[in-house]
């Protein structure tokens, strides 16, 4: 699954779908490929956590974009990291990958911000599904 942010970048036309039938989509695969180390919510959200942190200091009115941007593309790397620790899969990079280098603006970051939130929210309920089904 590709990740694209904008329907068109030009006129900022988002797909109506980016944080529902794709989030889930992306949340049903992160889950399939999840194992009793690999993909648990609690590394996964860590991610959220620090892409939400980045989006809210480039919402703030003292922040400059351009010190904000490098930590944001960080977030790979850091992401990087954690597949080689067999943390989260490669499925997972792939997708803050694609999402990150998408980012030029704080628009950008917003709408990346909120993609991810409704990853969170879908994935947690395809860990309770599997929880039950135990």
């Amino acid at each position: 699954m590709t990740l694209q942010l904008w329907k068109d970048p030009v006129e900022k036309k988002l797909d109506p779908t980016l944080f529902s039938t794709q989030a889930e989509a992306f949340a049903r695969q992160i889950s399939s490929e999840a194992t009793w180390k690999i993909n648990k919510s609690t590394q996964l959200r860590k991610f959220f956590d620090e892409i939400l942190r980045l989006n809210t200091l480039a919402e703030s009115t003292d922040a400059d974009w351009n010190l904000v941007l490098p930590q944001v593309h960080m977030v790979i790397a850091k992401s990087a990291y954690a597949k080689g620790r067999e943390l989260v899969s490669e499925s997972f990079v792939n997708h803050v990958r694609e999402g990150i280098t998408q980012i030029h603006t704080p628009e950008d970051l917003k709408i990346f911000t909120t993609h991810m939130e409704a990853f969170i929210g879908f994935y947690k309920m395809f860990e309770e599904q599997k929880k039950h089904r135990r």
